[in-house]
């Protein structure tokens, strides 16, 4: 499955190409109206190609999970992908990490120290 509970407030979600990547992250956003408390972590490993639609549910999901003073961390951005975040300006609204290790234990360090 490309969703895991990584914690009782963490999501990391391995989205595919489309049409998973749209089926995968409409998911998550069910999950965040269901629990508002919940950080995600998305490894884009393997995501070569992001749509229009796909960069739209990437807005949403931030805008969601922002909302509820949560945090949205990309993380293992392929070359490809990382070239789009570049041309649309988008490399500056998000925040990335290297790597899904590096991704979790910085969502949970910030979890367990809020306001820092």
């Amino acid at each position: 499955m490309a969703i895991q509970r990584w914690s009782d407030r963490v999501i990391l979600v391995t989205p595919t190409e489309d049409p998973g990547f749209g089926e995968d992250l409409n998911e998550v956003l069910g999950e965040i109206a269901h629990d508002g408390q919940l950080s995600v972590v998305a490894d884009l490993k393997e995501v070569d190609h992001l749509s229009s639609s796909d960069l739209a549910l990437l807005l949403r999901l931030r805008k969601a999970v922002l909302s509820n003073r949560r945090e949205l961390l990309l993380c293992s951005v392929t070359n490809q992908a990382w070239g789009v975040f570049l041309v649309t300006g988008l490399d500056s609204v998000f925040v990335f990490s290297a790597d899904v290790t590096t991704a979790l234990t910085t969502v949970s360090i910030d979890q367990d120290n809020p306001g820092l």
